[in-house]
């Protein structure tokens, strides 16, 4: 998964990395369908942390990294609660 032998990818960029290739598939799809389908596949198939997480990545950054269709479909993903503490 990682780009750079030398590199190891921490939890975040992994991420990122997971929603950029969501988009990339959903590129193909006709732009009205594209952002719902990556919405949808994100809704569907990631752990409410993991969507927490890239939550926690948008706030923190304004989605540095992400692809301009993750942060489109950003506005139709289930966004879990924070964790109690």
């Amino acid at each position: 998964m990682s780009h750079d032998a030398g590199h190891t990818m921490n939890t975040d960029e992994k991420l990122v990395y997971m929603a950029n290739q969501i988009a990339s598939f959903f590129r193909a799809m006709p732009e009205d369908e594209a952002a719902s389908g990556v919405a949808r596949h994100i809704n569907d198939f990631w752990d409410p942390r993991m969507r927490r997480r890239l939550r926690d990545i948008l706030d923190a950054g304004g989605g540095k990294g992400l692809s301009p269709l993750v942060l489109e479909a950003s506005d139709q993903i289930r966004w879990p609660q924070a964790a109690a503490g």
